[in-house]
């Protein structure tokens, strides 16, 4: 009889983990709140538990373990490791110790545990609901300064997470931040400014191997919108092995030493400083499928093989030893792991796609997409009727394109063409467009969202009309013609020459335009203002 391993999450994310546990030859059964989760059609067996009640997953495992035999308790792209290490550990199975997990699971202890540790990592403070509704949190952030953070201290994907930049945008960030919190607390801290990278890596056995390095790319305060990561890093091998030693001291300081560790760590002016580590996988699509195009190692199945005790071959045998380098805040302390790493050998590339606010009338160029020389794979979020806007967090993305290519430029390249093909086009008449386009924004939201160009020249004496079926390429405006003429991008890596080619491709037989309207709706919302715009007219005069 074949034995179990029991997976947190049945989400797309969990794919590669069902997927892996499937060839190394397992029964899996996942688990998931949501009875429609997309692979549940791919494992045996489902059993419908919120990922968060530790102690019914508990019961489902220990059942699994006495009728069949349960190898394993596992999770990635989630942010329940807790969940997993709760379960393992009272079976006596191989992961990191519960309480450890905790400490990555929770921003508060981890914060503390760093601090106790002297790992690098930005000064903080939590805070709760009835503090904030107190006014006690504005003197705290007085404290830290601005700009400051603040995050859920127990969420993923940048969810309630956002900067303080002035005094009349604390209360309703720290109530955001709350509102996302599981535990209805809050954590503020300074903020660190720096370029910022995703680290994961693979702990067991006194030996930590990293298992991606990759470049983050985050735009759009006061948010921090992840548009995409690339990988091998570009970083120096100075800053590199510091960033490494820095993560190394973190794993260590949280307690984990078996399984799996990811980091999103910062280099800043005082050198390496941690934002946050977990006892997980990476989410987004870095562990599953941009590392294992460019290393070839499976990183799931080989993180798989040590939940389940088994020497992870493949790891061993290509990795290689790394030295212990840390910055000079870190000197003279000694490297908690046997470090190594698995190179890549390739470069992987990740964009994503984001829309203005709207409803979704089409989706245009995803076929286009996939057909771009070097991309792998296209995964639209966001359908017909699906409600969008200009993401807050990284689950408001519409969708992500992955590239591959021997040289870092071409598969960078071939991303972002692919994204730059794809349109979501808006239905017109809705009032969360019509508010973007008119460039409304809320008092703690100041200068966001974006407009897709940045116009230096008054635009406000734009006027005439752009007559039916017109290309919109041969009527740009005196006051646009240098942005024209520029490479200047918009978010989805659109110019402005080539958003008004895309238009003029879509919409050939356009009805008469206001050009004023029209234009100030392209610098607003690029091509998607553009369509917006027409169709509206197309729908005014039917």
């Amino acid at each position: 009889m074949k034995k179990n391993i029991l997976i947190l999450g049945a989400g797309f994310l969990q794919k590669p983990a069902v997927t892996a546990a499937k060839k190394l030859g397992y029964n899996t059964v996942v688990v998931d709140a949501d009875s429609n989760a997309v692979c549940i059609p791919l494992a045996d067996e489902f059993a419908h538990i919120d990922l968060k009640d530790k102690d019914g997953i508990y019961a489902l495992a220990r059942k699994l373990s006495a009728d069949g035999g349960l190898a394993s308790v596992f999770t990635a792209g989630t942010d329940f490791s807790a969940s997993v290490s709760f379960a393992g550990e009272k079976l006596g199975l191989p992961c990191h110790r519960y309480e450890a997990a905790l400490n990555a699971s929770s921003k508060t202890l981890m914060r503390a545990r760093f601090t106790e540790a002297g790992v690098p990592s930005p000064s903080f403070f939590s805070v709760t609901k009835k503090e904030i509704e107190n006014g006690v949190v504005h003197a705290l952030v007085a404290k830290l300064g601005f700009p400051c953070v603040v995050k859920p201290a127990d969420n993923m994907g940048a969810r309630g997470c956002r900067m303080i930049r002035r005094d009349e945008e604390v209360e309703e960030a720290a109530f955001a931040a709350v509102a996302n919190s599981r535990t209805g607390t809050a954590v503020v801290e300074q903020y660190m400014d720096g370029p910022e990278y995703s680290i994961d890596a693979l702990v067991y056995g006194g030996t930590m191997t990293i298992t991606g390095f990759a470049d983050r790319h985050i735009y759009y305060p006061p948010y921090f919108i992840e548009t995409g990561h690339t990988m091998p890093t570009a970083v120096d091998a100075v800053k590199r092995s510091e960033l490494i030693a820095v993560f190394a001291l973190g794993v260590k300081a949280l307690g984990l030493t078996c399984g799996a560790a990811k980091a999103d760590i910062k280099y800043t002016e005082k050198g390496p400083m941690v934002g946050e580590i977990a006892a997980r996988l990476s989410g987004g699509y870095m562990s599953g499928w941009t590392y294992p195009y460019a290393s070839g190692c499976s990183l799931t199945e080989q993180a798989l093989l040590i939940a389940c005790g088994l020497p992870p071959e493949y790891l061993e045998t290509h990795r290689i030893p790394l030295a212990f380098e840390p910055p000079a805040s870190c000197r003279g302390r000694e490297s908690p792991f046997k470090l190594y790493e698995l190179m890549c050998t390739r470069t992987s590339a990740e964009r994503a796609w984001i829309s203005v606010p709207g409803v979704v009338s089409d989706v245009i160029g995803i076929d286009y997409a996939a057909s771009v020389s070097g991309v792998k794979n296209v995964f639209p979020r966001s359908h017909l009727g699906s409600h969008v806007k200009f993401p807050r967090n990284n689950v408001e993305k519409c969708g992500n394109v992955i590239a591959l290519a021997e040289c870092r430029d071409d598969a960078v390249a071939a991303a972002e063409k692919a994204v730059s093909g794809i349109v979501v086009r808006l239905e017109p008449g809705c009032d969360e467009t019509e508010k973007f386009l008119s460039d409304e924004t809320d008092k703690d939201e100041r200068g966001f969202p974006p407009s897709a160009y940045i116009v230096l020249d008054n635009i406000d004496g734009i006027s005439g009309t752009i007559p039916a079926g017109k290309r919109i390429s041969c009527s740009v405006p005196q006051e646009l013609r240098a942005l024209f003429a520029s490479d200047d991008e918009d978010w989805n890596h659109r110019t402005l020459r080539t958003t008004c080619a895309l238009f003029d491709a879509v919409c050939p037989d356009h009805q008469a335009l206001d050009a004023r309207t029209f234009w100030k709706a392209v610098i607003r919302g690029g091509i998607q203002g553009a369509l917006y715009v027409s169709d509206t007219a197309a729908g005014e005069r039917s």
